[in-house]
């Protein structure tokens, strides 16, 4: 925490370019993918996706040949080269940020079941933030799992901010720091939060009572095998792909009493805090990571700053981009339709700022540190920087 975060970037930024294994010599790997395996936006089996294709393809690849030099200049090196089948694309950055950009859509979709949508998102709270899904993983889900790994650190060499949207807990895990009991169940799961609080606020068993009343009316408790009559709940609770799990052996036949309620609540609550932590997945995508980029770098990160370094910030900075941006000859900054042309975005929402970025350079985020700004020469850097504003191509007109 004493670091400043671009003293961070520069060290590993150094560290990416020394540990290089595929040289200019050493032709990129290709990979061909069939646009029209997800025709009209509906993936009928996830075999089809994008994510799907490449992990096939690349599976075979050894990962030396994906470690490359930083992205850097017109048309840069990236970790592999992508063909669309009947497309015709020039240079290989456009198709390159096109499949990481729609890669993050499937990991976001149902398409792809790697990613969760977090339960507090039910209720309002980060609506829209996933966590890894956790269940145990077949041999082929833990391929899925190192691909994903890998992408995001092929994502950091390239320099591409991924439109992800991941809660702080699965950051977190993945630079090995500890989970908060507290914040991170409350950020996951507020609902199982309040659930847990409310048996461990509980003063007497009339208060117990009530509440399991409260529960049973919610179909989640039983009755009581001493008084038939009496609801009480057992030592089971539904994980959160949705199974009912028993929470210690033979848990379906332990009812909760005033004795044990404290270690019902705190047994729920390991519960998710290891479903959080999804160790089988998060080792699978710690080790695709580190074929990648070494593992070492994430000691001196913080994870909003490793979140930073992979998905830059989800919004739009206007003046960051207007201080990075060029104007080709004959263009100047108070030019009138340049002023339009800057008054123009300032009216746009996020969203339609993200398509605008999008629609400019095939991706929909920026990086959140330009190497403009360190003095390096105008040629290190990666779209979308500088935008280039130029004259139009056509005669002189209105």
């Amino acid at each position: 925490g004493l670091i400043f975060y671009d003293t961070k970037v520069t060290v590993m930024n150094r560290v990416l370019n020394a540990t290089v294994q595929r040289t200019a010599d050493h032709a990129a790997p290709e990979i061909t993918l069939d646009p029209l395996e997800i025709v009209g936006g509906e993936i009928r089996s996830s075999e089809n996706s994008y994510f799907c294709q490449a992990a096939r393809q690349l599976g075979c690849v050894p990962s030396s040949q994906l470690c490359v030099k930083l992205a850097s200049g017109g048309d840069p090196t990236y970790a592999f080269n992508i063909r669309f089948t009947g497309e015709e694309v020039h240079g290989t950055s456009g198709s390159f940020r096109h499949f990481l950009w729609q890669v993050c859509k499937e990991l976001q979709s149902s398409s792809l079941s790697l990613l969760l949508l977090c339960p507090s998102s039910a209720v309002n709270k980060n609506k829209g933030k996933y966590i890894l899904t956790p269940s145990p993983i077949t041999y082929a889900e833990e391929q899925l799992f190192h691909f994903f790994g890998q992408l995001l650190g092929i994502a950091i060499r390239a320099d591409v901010p991924l439109p992800l949207d991941l809660l702080p807990s699965f950051w977190k895990t993945l630079v090995g720091e500890p989970l908060d009991p507290d914040v991170d169940l409350q950020e996951a799961d507020i609902l199982t939060y309040n659930y847990v609080k409310k048996f461990e606020n509980i003063n007497d068993e009339t208060e117990l009572e009530a509440l399991c009343a409260e529960i049973a009316s919610q179909h989640l408790a039983t009755e009581s095998p001493d008084c038939p009559n009496k609801p009480c709940c057992k030592f089971t609770y539904p994980s959160l792909t949705g199974e009912e799990v028993e929470l210690c052996p033979r848990g379906r036949h332990i009812p909760v009493g005033w004795e044990n309620k404290d270690v019902y609540a705190a047994a729920i609550r390991s519960l998710r805090m290891r479903e959080l932590q999804t160790p089988e997945c998060m080792t699978a995508v710690r080790a695709g990571l580190g074929s990648i980029i070494p593992l070492q770098l994430l000691t001196t990160l913080t994870p909003l700053e490793m979140e930073l370094r992979t998905c830059g910030l989800p919004y739009i900075n206007l003046e960051f981009l207007k201080a990075h941006t060029m104007y080709q000859v004959g263009l100047m900054e108070t030019d009138q339709h340049i002023e339009f042309f800057w008054s123009a975005l300032e009216m746009f929402t996020q969203e339609e700022l993200c398509k605008f970025i999008k629609f400019a350079c095939n991706q929909e985020r920026i990086p959140f540190t330009c190497p403009c700004k360190d003095g390096g020469p105008d040629t290190a850097h990666v779209p979308p920087y500088p935008m280039k504003i130029a004259p139009p191509d056509g005669a002189a007109g209105t």
